[in-house]
């Protein structure tokens, strides 16, 4: 297994009328979190499209528990439980300042060549980065 935690703040121009965090920009957050536990095992987004693979999106979904309000520093753990071999598959929980969860989420990315737009393994060398977690 493999956690990873983002700090996010929420920034006013993201809430509503009601002054909660609002729900579209979770997938951003959950974004973010992404990219950046990739970044932290060394992996980066750019360096996977030039090689030609991207990661679109499958699957989203997202459970809310308590709302989000401007300012607040969000915690997004991102949890891997396996080791992504097509697919890419994340779980996040989200947490405020106080330790209370949010929401929970889990994303499904798939590796697919850019050029035929069909799945594909994941590359050998981000195999490698995902390996000593899983060992």
């Amino acid at each position: 297994m493999y956690i990873y935690e983002t700090q996010i703040r929420v920034r006013y121009n993201e809430t509503d009328r009601m002054g909660y965090l609002h729900h579209s920009i979770y997938a951003a957050y959950f974004e973010i979190a992404r990219t950046e536990m990739m970044r932290n095992l060394g992996i980066t987004y750019r360096d996977l499209e030039d090689s030609g693979i991207i990661l679109p999106v499958y699957e989203l979904n997202i459970s809310f528990r308590q709302p989000a309000f401007y300012d607040d520093e969000l915690t997004v753990k991102s949890i891997l439980t396996m080791i992504p071999v097509i697919r890419l598959i994340i779980k996040y929980e989200v947490f405020n300042h106080d330790r209370q969860i949010l929401c929970t989420a889990t994303s499904t990315n798939v590796f697919v060549n850019a050029l035929n737009r069909k799945p594909v393994r994941a590359p050998e060398t981000v195999l490698e980065k995902f390996n000593p977690f899983f060992d």
